[in-house]
């Protein structure tokens, strides 16, 4: 196997390509692969119905993936307490964001996420997510050093906080998101399994509460139970459309370009890509993004079976695990599992602050698992 750099290459890129894992790292290029090629395939369709050049979106995503690569890169070549600071100024900057975005963000659907800043657009939930991780993880494994330091309390706030401005938007998926993941982070720091069920149930009440709470959450459920919606940007439409495109497709699917439910879905290029994918290229690329997702996650984890220090072991699960759910709840709603979240298909799905805030989560796992952190506490 050829190699662009020598094994006493001393140089940045020298050192770091010698101590990333590369499975990792191709894994995710391929899945950007997979994205930018299904962009091309779903976007010209929106793009035209939005009266917008065809390739509008080709060329954004494109362009994204050029600090997409960055950032992985930046992010990876950091140590843990780099890490730990970094994750912990990305929280502080998506914190004012997220109070920012109540005040000034910019409505749609019945959700105020996004701020707008000279012609670009950011959704400071996204990058809020990997932060928290880090930082609970961080928290966490504090206690295990020191039994009278407070940090389950703290992981709490940290975690606690963010998700009462995500409430405010509201943005009920990503709140989902982060507190499975929290529950998941408290069980690895040995919470007793009892007040992770007593938790879960605490959510599960939260989650009814919002149903009442909030129109907007109550609109997006009832129009997903409502089986004769016939409103083209209802949620049981898109779900009946995507459904539509999966049996359409079959195990080898249309033919590039050849799909047809993607001129009819509002968000073909972003949450309902994976339908774009069983249409065109049929069964057979579906369960390859499936096993893409399946080896990422696995692989990650096998890298922490022999891990010692215990923030790593928190952290890096917890990005993993969180990424993992991510793409689970996409594909269930795509689905019609579940009710649709505004979540993307991580990697693959168009989206300029989940690609950006992807790329820094997976960095900080292919920092945060580096052969030259191996042992270090």
């Amino acid at each position: 196997m050829t190699t662009p750099f020598a094994r006493t290459d001393n140089s940045i890129l020298g050192r770091w390509w010698w101590t990333v894992d590369h499975w990792l790292l191709a894994t995710v290029s391929f899945l950007l692969g997979i994205g930018f090629f299904l962009t091309m395939a779903a976007s010209p369709a929106v793009a035209e119905r939005l009266h917008l050049d065809s390739f509008y979106f080709v060329k954004r995503h494109a362009l994204y993936l050029i600090p997409v690569f960055a950032i992985i890169f930046f992010v990876s070549t950091m140590d843990i307490q780099k890490i730990r600071r970094f994750s912990f100024i990305v929280y502080a900057i998506g914190i004012l964001f997220l109070i920012m975005t109540y005040f000034f963000g910019v409505e749609i659907k019945g959700a105020r996420r996004w701020l707008n800043f000279g012609g670009f657009s950011i959704q400071p939930s996204e990058f809020i997510k990997p932060a928290v991780v880090v930082l609970s993880a961080w928290m966490l494994s504090e206690r295990e050093v020191n039994s009278r330091f407070p940090g389950n309390i703290l992981a709490l706030g940290f975690y606690g906080f963010a998700v009462l401005l995500l409430l405010l938007q509201p943005d009920m998926g990503m709140v989902v998101l982060m507190t499975i993941t929290m529950f998941g982070q408290f069980f690895l720091a040995g919470l007793p399994v009892l007040w992770v069920l007593i938790a879960a149930a605490s959510s599960v009440g939260v989650l009814f509460g919002a149903y009442f709470l909030f129109p907007h959450v109550t609109q997006r459920i009832d129009r997903f139970l409502d089986r004769d919606a016939g409103d083209k940007y209802s949620d049981r439409y898109q779900i009946t459309q995507s459904l539509e495109a999966f049996m359409n497709g079959g195990f080898l699917g249309q033919g590039p370009g050849e799909g047809t439910v993607k001129k009819h879905l509002p968000d073909a290029h972003a949450d309902f890509i994976y339908a774009v994918a069983a249409e065109e290229f049929g069964f057979v690329l579906c369960i390859i993004i499936l096993g893409l997702f399946a080896f990422l996650v696995l692989r990650t984890i096998s890298r922490m079976l022999n891990e010692n220090n215990l923030f790593i072991v928190i952290a890096v699960s917890g990005l993993i695990m969180e990424l993992g759910i991510q793409a689970m709840i996409n594909i269930a709603s795509t689905l019609g599992l579940i009710p649709t979240k505004g979540m993307t298909l991580p990697f693959i799905s168009y989206g300029g602050s989940s690609m950006l805030a992807l790329a820094m989560g997976f960095g900080m796992v292919l920092g945060l698992t580096r052969r030259r952190l191996q042992g270090e506490g």
